[in-house]
């Protein structure tokens, strides 16, 4: 959060050191008041408006220090302390013993409290009840005397509770930040971890099983290259399997801010895929979509299609559908192939193959879109996509 005009307040404390120098302020406007109203009751007036002046000084610089969050160390909130018990001390010197026992001490126990919420918000609750403790000895050293009764004088234990409670806020709000932060390098971590894998089952892996394919079918020397590419490519699965396992179930956020000038036609798009084997239908006015999405929905299709190619038998042919439908695009595609018998995905993946779920499933759940397949021995298979447009 920007304080000033070039200053970030990083600090998860930092809405509580500001609110506190609001108190300070107001603590500061009754501390002036009182001293205006009691002045003339001193012995040395003179000497209380100069030592108010320490006071005022105090107000301004810890004020905007703490505001500012330079003062936020452990030298400044002791300094803090330690002048505000030398205020109210001080109260021996410019003041006689009758007055001290019948007043609060000059400078208001009101505004001593401010030292008390610095450091429960520095260091934490116990702090805050012990620099309470050490307002209420200093005020009764300036009196002269302890009232065990605490019915008649509660001043003391409103300050150790407000202690308490304002370090138990500071130490909430530092575990709350942790917690959150801790949850954004997590989800930052998985989403990048499941971009890598995909990836590399683009490039790589189907590089790697097409050497193992055409090395085996060419026979002689090759058929070495084949193996080693095969067992590649098996170890590689493998290592993107245990990457999968590891993501957290953090939601992906996709990203649907972007502006028109960004936008590409999805129809144009999708008519490169075709081919002899591959038919497309789409409508015949452009279908605007971010660059994201159309190159996302672009990389699944190849999988999809390559699939169909690799293991729905020969001479199967995919069909890909586009719809425009409001703000969403569905685009779905099918095959005539062999189908995809029960349980075979759920394998594919135990044996860290995972095409499907990282370079398709994962591709669109990362847009923040919804996907369907359906599949049978015999029916071939077809999947559908929903998507948000991505443009604006």
């Amino acid at each position: 959060m920007e304080v000033f005009p070039g200053i970030v307040d990083a600090d998860p404390v930092g809405p509580l050191w500001r609110g506190a120098q609001l108190f300070r302020v107001v603590s500061y406007c009754y501390a002036l008041g009182f001293h205006i109203a009691v002045n003339s009751d001193l012995l040395h007036p003179g000497i209380a408006w100069a030592l108010f002046g320490v006071l005022t000084a105090t107000t301004v610089v810890c004020g905007v220090g703490y505001y500012r969050g330079f003062a936020r160390t452990r030298y400044w909130v002791a300094g803090e302390i330690t002048v505000v018990v030398a205020l109210m001390l001080s109260t021996m010197w410019v003041a006689d013993d009758e007055w001290a026992l019948g007043n609060q001490t000059w400078p208001t126990t009101l505004w001593a409290t401010n030292s008390m919420i610095s450091a429960a918000l520095l260091w934490g609750p116990w702090s805050g009840i012990e620099t309470g403790l050490v307002i209420g000895a200093s005020s009764t050293i300036v009196k002269g005397t302890f009232d065990p009764n605490l019915g008649r004088n509660a001043t003391i234990i409103v300050i150790v509770a407000a202690g308490l409670a304002v370090g138990i806020a500071g130490v909430t709000a530092r575990r709350l930040h942790e917690t959150l932060s801790a949850a954004e390098r997590r989800a930052a971590a998985a989403e990048e971890r499941e971009r890598l894998a995909r990836h590399v089952h683009d490039g790589v892996l189907q590089t790697l099983a097409y050497i193992a394919k055409h090395g085996r079918e060419i026979g002689g020397p090759s058929t070495r290259l084949a193996e080693m590419a095969g067992e590649q490519e098996r170890a590689l699965r493998m290592m993107i399997a245990d990457i999968g396992d590891a993501d957290t179930d953090l939601p992906a956020v996709a990203d649907d801010t972007a502006e028109g000038p960004g936008a590409v036609d999805l129809t144009a798009v999708l008519r490169g895929l075709a081919a002899d084997d591959v038919s497309v239908s789409a409508p015949g006015t452009p279908v605007p979509v971010s660059e994201v999405v159309a190159g996302e929905l672009l990389a699944a299709l190849a999988n999809a299609i390559d699939n169909t190619r690799a293991h729905a038998g020969p001479g199967a042919r995919s069909y890909v559908l586009l719809e425009d439908i409001d703000d969403e695009v569905v685009v779905s595609v099918r095959d005539d192939g062999v189908g995809i018998g029960p349980g075979r995905l759920d394998q594919a993946r135990r044996d860290g193959r995972m095409g499907v779920s990282k370079s398709i499933v994962g591709r669109i759940e990362a847009l923040g879109g919804s996907v369907r397949m359906e599949s049978a021995p015999g029916a071939g298979t077809e999947w559908e996509w929903t998507v948000g447009r991505g443009v604006t």
